[in-house]
C-alpha cells in the first residue's frame, strides 16, 4: 500500500531524511519511534506531499505521490492533481486543526461536500456514523471550544476518515493531550486497526506500538536504525541507539 524508496529531504545543509526506504502492506500498522528531530514527522509529511522530497520515490498503491516521472526525471504535479492524491491519504496532526466556527459534524462533512462533491444528506449520514464510531455521537453539534482536547482529536480522526482514505497517517496524535485523555484516542485507533485500515503512526506510546503495530521502526538522525516486529525491536533491540532510547522512555 505504501512504498518509500530512498527518500531524502534537506533543509539547507541539514539533511533530515537520509535515504529512507520502508514498505507497508495493505491492512498493516507501522509505528515510527525515535527522539525529537529524528525525521519521523518530516517523513510522514512527505508521504502526502505536504513536504517535497529531494530524492527518491513514494508510492501509495500504484500512484507516485507528488510527481510525474518522464524518463528518469520527476516533474512535480499540479496542485489540483496533488490535492486529488491526498483524498486517498487521511492525516491526523498533533494539533487538531478543526475549524473553530464549525460544529463537530460540520467539520467532518466539510471535505466530503466541498472536495468530493457528496450531497449534504449523504455526507451528514456518513458524518454522524463516523462520530458515533469515535464515541462522539452526542457531540455532533458542539463546537471545538466546547470539546476537550481528546474529543477534538477524535473529531479530527472522524474528519480524516470521512474521505474514505486508503491509508491513515497519524503524527503524534496524543502528544498534545492531557494524560487522562490519551486512552480514548488510542482506543479509537485500536478499533480502526482492527478494521484493516492501513496506518502509519508516529508515536511515543510504546504500549500502543507493542499492541497494535505489525512493524516498529526506530529512527534517529534521519536514518532507519532498526525495524522489525514489535517483539524484536521493543523487547530485543539489536542496536545500541535503540536500546538507549527505550531505556529513556520505558
Amino acid at each position: 500500500m505504501v512504498r518509500a524508496l530512498g527518500v531524502r529531504k534537506s533543509y539547507g545543509k541539514n539533511e533530515v531524511l537520509k535515504s529512507i526506504s520502508l514498505e507497508v502492506k495493505q491492512g498493516e500498522v507501522l509505528c515510527l519511534l525515535g527522539p525529537s528531530g529524528s525525521g519521523k514527522s518530516t517523513f510522514l509529511r512527505c508521504l502526502n506531499h505536504l513536504e517535497t522530497i529531494d530524492a527518491g520515490r513514494i508510492y501509495v498503491g500504484e500512484h507516485l505521490i507528488g510527481y510525474r516521472q518522464v524518463g528518469d526525471v520527476l516533474h512535480e504535479l499540479h496542485p489540483n492533481e496533488i490535492a486529488l492524491q491526498r483524498r486517498g491519504i487521511g492525516m491526523v496532526f498533533q494539533r487538531f486543526n478543526l475549524f473553530p466556527h464549525l460544529t463537530a459534524l460540520e467539520n467532518v462533512i466539510e471535505a466530503p461536500i466541498g472536495v468530493a462533491g457528496l450531497d449534504k444528506a449523504a455526507a451528514t449520514a456518513r458524518g454522524k456514523a463516523l462520530l458515533e464510531k469515535v464515541g462522539l455521537a452526542d457531540r455532533a453539534y458542539h463546537y471545538p471550544s466546547q470539546l476537550s482536547g481528546g474529543q477534538q482529536q477524535r473529531v479530527a480522526i472522524a474528519r480524516a476518515l470521512a474521505m474514505e482514505p486508503a491509508v491513515m497517517l497519524f503524527d503524534e496524535p496524543t502528544s498534545a493531550l492531557d494524560p487522562e485523555l490519551v486512552g480514548d484516542v488510542l482506543d479509537v485507533m485500536r478499533d480502526l486497526a482492527k478494521t484493516g485500515m492501513t496506518m502509519i503512526v508516529v508515536t511515543h506510546e510504546i504500549g500502543f506500538a507493542r499492541e497494535v503495530s505489525d512493524t516498529v521502526v526506530f529512527m534517529d538522525q534521519g536514518l532507519v536504525v532498526e525495524a522489525g516486529a514489535p517483539a524484536d525491536v521493543l523487547d530485543n533491540p539489536q542496536h545500541e541507539r535503540t536500546k538507549a532510547f527505550l531505556r529513556s522512555v520505558l
